[in-house]
């Protein structure tokens, strides 16, 4: 085999074998972990009133209810957050856009110097300041990618972010109430039902994480069993005691 063909066979080994997990969650860190609270959080909510010894019709109300009210708020929290992020995001656009509109050189040279504390030769760092600095929108992204730390191109949307989180609330939500609604009348296959999807959260959690799959969920599903069964235990409290 030729120098030329082992190293192009290298290249391609090393180009299968160096991948990386995506650190930033994509889609799936948002939706596992909204999921997950929903279902944390209306099961630790119908735990608490079953533990005062209500009907399954009562607990039904309650589950719809606190699924309902969970994902409305979801909802409008992860969109005034990510619109206020937007909005401030926008705001350092503009100042960084008059900046260069106004001082070009001072913005160019800023640009170099950055590139000069990163190890660039000064005489290369201001060629490639200038060369990128030609284009006005392609300077901004740079500016903004290096002193904000931010994407223009990929700003995130409130609105897929409020739909996202709704929908993955409710999904979570659903499943301690799902049970009943097929005409369980006891605590019990809600509260089993919601632990293996406590389990199943976890275990998905471990694909944006270091942790393996087992840990991630058992870890998960300890948390959110303790949580339901405090909240039982202060519903069995408060409901003998009214």
């Amino acid at each position: 085999m030729s120098l030329i063909e082992t190293e192009a066979a290298l290249h391609e080994a090393h180009r299968d074998n160096h991948t990386h997990r995506d650190v930033n969650g994509g889609w799936l860190r948002p939706a596992v972990f909204g999921a997950m609270d929903g279902l944390v959080s209306n099961l630790a909510l119908m735990t608490g009133v079953a533990g005062g010894v209500v009907s399954p019709r009562t607990l039904v109300i309650t589950g719809l209810a606190g699924l309902a009210a969970g994902a409305f708020s979801m909802a409008a929290g992860e969109y005034t957050s990510v619109a206020s992020q937007r909005e401030l995001v926008q705001a350092e656009l503009d100042v960084e856009r008059r900046e260069l509109h106004k001082h070009p050189l001072d913005e160019m040279e800023e640009l170099a110097a950055l590139y000069v504390s990163r190890g660039v030769e000064p005489a290369l760092a201001r060629q490639v300041a200038a060369q990128l600095s030609k284009d006005p929108e392609q300077a901004l992204e740079i500016h903004a990618r290096e002193e904000l730390g931010i994407d223009p191109d990929e700003l995130p949307s409130p609105l897929v972010a409020a739909v996202s989180s709704f929908g993955s609330f409710a999904l979570g939500a659903l499943l301690p109430v799902l049970p009943y609604l097929l005409g369980a009348t006891t605590l019990w296959p809600a509260v089993l039902l919601a632990l293996v999807g406590l389990f199943a959260c976890g275990a998905l959690v471990a694909r944006v994480t270091a942790r393996s799959w087992w840990f991630s969920g058992l870890r998960q599903l300890l948390l959110g069993g303790g949580a339901a069964a405090l909240t039982y235990g202060l519903g069995s409290l408060f409901g003998a005691a009214l």
